[in-house]
């Protein structure tokens, strides 16, 4: 019992140590952004400013007078987020990795390098494609007025545009997990490549309607998550499948013999 409990205790130690250097991580990152917060605000307004296409006069407002430095606290914290990832991973899997067998550390490996990566991807298509099409869709219902009416211009509020760029990079971040997912279910052999294909028709119907939950109420934000997402579970099929593919070579070897 007493020899059970030390080694308990040296993980508990360690997980303590771990969380620590974590949350050390992402204050470090979090005060940094915070430094740099009107300059990272200033990137994510870019695809608003190519969207008004160097119109004079265009600005954004803020009604409260605490809304602008709220606002860059909310950058700063999902900025700390994203940049401090790297180092939790590397935590989280330092922690784990000792636990694993050889083949495991290896099988595991690149679904935590691919993690990131995919989550940047989805985060890109947003900022780069996917947000200047929904504001160019947005300002398509300013009208000038005239003959007695008033005209209807976009003064968006600062914390409001964030709240939406946050969550359309959140969301395509997330959703571009899905091979993650999907991958691991299928080397742990609860889902299979014929299993996915016969749930492709379902898959189409669950992701518009996610993408119509987690987007804005625009038919271009929709699309623009549905698409890749459904081409991410293509690519998760044919993962799957290579996956169960290898298996069974494997298994072959082994009845084989020397």
């Amino acid at each position: 019992m007493e020899a059970s409990r030390a080694p308990l205790l040296d993980h508990l130690f360690e997980l303590r140590t771990r969380l620590f250097r974590s949350l050390a991580a992402f204050v470090i990152t979090f005060i940094v952004c915070y430094i740099f917060a009107e300059h990272i605000y200033e990137f994510l307004v870019q695809p608003l400013a190519i969207a008004f296409d160097g119109e004079e006069g265009r600005r954004l407002i803020f009604t409260a007078p605490q809304e602008t430095f709220i606002t860059y606290l909310r950058i700063s914290a999902f900025g700390a987020l994203c940049f401090s990832f790297p180092w939790v991973a590397g935590e989280i899997w330092s922690f784990v990795a000792p636990g694993l067998y050889k083949n495991e550390r290896k099988a595991f490996l690149p679904f935590i390098l691919a993690t990131p990566v995919l989550f940047v991807a989805g985060a890109s298509l947003v900022y780069y494609f996917v947000m200047p099409l929904v504001f160019r869709f947005f300002l398509g219902f300013e009208t000038p007025g005239g003959d007695g009416g008033l005209p209807i211009e976009l003064e968006t509020r600062v914390s409001e545009y964030l709240s939406l760029v946050m969550t359309l990079m959140f969301a395509f971040g997330l959703s571009f997990q899905l091979p993650v997912l999907l991958t691991l279910l299928g080397r742990a052999g609860i889902v299979s490549a014929d299993f996915l294909r016969r749930g492709r028709k379902y898959a189409v119907v669950g992701v518009f309607l996610v993408a119509a939950f987690l987007t804005p109420p625009d038919i271009i934000s929709q699309i623009g998550l549905a698409i890749p997402v459904l081409l991410l579970y293509e690519i998760s099929i044919w993962a799957v499948a290579v996956i169960e593919k290898r298996r069974k070579a494997d298994e072959a070897a082994r009845d084989a013999g020397p």
